[in-house]
C-alpha cells in the first residue's frame, strides 16, 4: 500500500519564505516561484526500489512525493530510455541513451506536468484553467482538464504549430491566439485570471507541473537501475524539466538513494532565443528579455523564463553547462535521429544531438561517459517544419 502524500509546506525557491501548501497559491509575495517540500523521511519508509517493481507504470508510481489528491491520469510517465548505440557510434559514445518523451499521452513531456498540476487544482476546487502556451503544454493542459471535467482556456502566439490548436479545440479548450510571444499569452492571463476566475497554470507560476516534471529524474534513476548518467542534455525554454529533476535528485539524496553526485546539467536552447546561454556566458545570475525571439522550435521560444535564477544556479551547482544551436542544426540532427534510432524528436529533442555532438568535440563530454539525451515531443506535431526540412 502506497503511504498517502504528505506535504510539509511550499516554499520560495528565492527567499524561503513558506506557505500553507492547503491553500492555492501561486508565486511569492517577492514574485519568485514556489516550490513543494515533504516529509521525505515518511516518504523513504515506503518508497523503495524494491516496492517500486510492483507498482503501476505510470509516474504516480511515485505517490509518496507528488500531489495530493485523486489523480487525473492518461497513463503518463514511464517513457522509453533507448540506448542510442548507432547515433552513438558517430559521436564515439558507446553509452549514449535518449528519453523519449514524445511517447507520453498528447506527444510531449508536457504530460507529466499537466497531470500533477490539473490534479491538484481539482482538489483545490478550481472552477476554469488557464495558461500560456507556446504548443504542447496546451494540449496537454486541455487534455487533463477534459479529463477531470474542468474547463480550460488556451493562449497561443498566432503562429502556433496547426496540431497543437487543433488538439486543443478537440479537447473543448477555448483557445485564444494572439499575435505575439509566450511572454504576451502569459500577459494576457495574469491580467484577466482574477475577473475571469481562472486558476493559473502558467509555467512555475502555481508549484505543482514542477512535481509531474521531477518524475523524470526518478525514472532515469530506476531505468538505470539505482544509478545515475553522467551527463543530461535537456532542450531549455522556461526549464521546468531541468528544475524539476535537479529538485528530484535532492530528494533522493535526502532519502538517502543517491550520494551528493549529480549528472552535470546541460540547457540547449535555440540560437535565436536564447536568455540562459546568454546569461550563462556573461557569467550572471539571472537572465534578460530576450528580444526579437525567434525560433522553429516553438518550445524554446521563451524569451523570458521566470524560473531564470532556478536555472542558472543548478547549472552551477551541478557543474554543467549551456550552448546553442540553430534551427538547421536541428532540422538536419532530426533526420539523422530519425534515420539511425527510428525516433521521430521535435526540434527541441534534435537540438540536443547536435549539443551532445559540439560538446564530446570539445572533449566537455569524455567517450566513456554516459549521456541522457531528451527528446521532450514526438515530431509528428511539427509537420510544417518537417515538411520544409525534407523538401530541402
Amino acid at each position: 500500500m502506497i503511504t498517502a502524500t504528505k506535504v510539509m509546506e511550499l516554499q520560495c525557491s528565492e527567499c524561503s519564505k513558506t506557505y500553507d501548501a492547503a491553500f492555492e497559491q501561486h508565486l511569492c509575495i517577492c514574485g519568485r516561484p514556489l516550490v513543494v517540500r515533504y516529509d521525505l523521511k515518511r516518504a523513504a519508509a515506503t518508497l523503495t526500489l524494491e516496492n517500486l517493481s510492483k507498482r503501476v507504470r505510470t509516474l504516480w508510481r511515485y505517490r509518496e512525493v507528488l500531489p495530493p489528491g485523486d489523480p487525473v491520469t492518461l497513463g503518463e510517465g514511464m517513457t522509453p530510455l533507448v540506448h542510442a548505440a548507432r547515433l552513438g557510434a558517430s559521436m564515439r559514445l558507446q553509452r549514449l541513451y535518449v528519453k523519449d518523451e514524445g511517447l507520453n499521452p498528447t506527444g510531449s513531456f508536457k504530460a507529466r506536468g499537466m497531470t500533477a498540476a490539473v490534479t491538484r487544482a481539482k482538489q483545490l476546487g478550481a472552477k476554469a484553467l488557464a495558461a500560456p502556451t507556446a504548443g504542447n503544454a496546451g494540449g496537454a493542459l486541455a487534455a487533463y482538464a477534459a479529463a477531470a471535467g474542468i474547463p480550460a482556456v488556451i493562449v497561443m502566439p498566432a503562429d502556433t504549430p496547426a496540431s497543437n490548436v487543433m488538439e486543443c479545440q478537440a479537447f473543448g479548450a477555448k483557445v485564444v491566439k494572439l499575435n505575439g510571444l509566450i511572454s504576451d499569452c502569459g500577459k494576457y492571463v495574469a491580467e484577466r485570471k482574477d475577473r475571469e476566475g481562472w486558476y493559473d497554470v502558467s509555467t512555475l507560476k502555481e508549484p505543482y507541473r514542477v512535481e509531474g516534471k521531477k518524475t523524470m529524474g526518478y525514472e532515469l534513476w530506476e531505468e538505470f537501475g539505482g544509478k545515475l548518467p553522467d551527463v543530461i542534455l535537456y532542450p531549455t525554454g522556461g526549464g521546468v524539466g531541468l528544475i524539476g529533476m535537479c529538485k528530484a535528485f535532492d530528494e533522493m539524496q535526502e532519502m538517502g538513494w543517491i550520494g551528493a553526485a549529480r549528472p552535470r546539467m546541460v540547457a540547449v536552447q535555440a540560437e535565436g532565443c536564447a536568455p540562459i546561454v546568454k546569461a550563462w556566458e556573461a557569467h550572471r545570475d539571472a537572465a534578460e528579455f530576450f528580444p526579437n525571439a525567434a525560433t522553429i522550435a516553438s518550445g524554446l521560444r521563451v524569451p523570458g523564463p521566470l524560473g531564470d535564477l532556478m536555472m542558472l544556479r543548478m547549472l552551477r551547482q551541478t557543474k554543467g553547462t549551456a550552448l546553442t544551436v540553430r534551427d538547421a542544426e536541428m532540422l538536419q540532427a532530426g533526420r539523422e535521429l530519425a534515420s539511425l534510432e527510428g525516433i521521430f524528436a521535435a526540434p527541441e529533442g534534435a537540438a540536443t544531438v547536435i549539443g551532445a555532438r559540439k560538446l564530446v568535440a570539445s572533449g566537455w563530454i569524455k567517450p566513456e561517459e554516459t549521456v541522457v539525451l531528451f527528446n521532450t515531443g514526438t515530431g509528428y506535431k511539427y509537420a510544417e517544419a518537417w515538411q520544409r526540412a525534407l523538401q530541402a
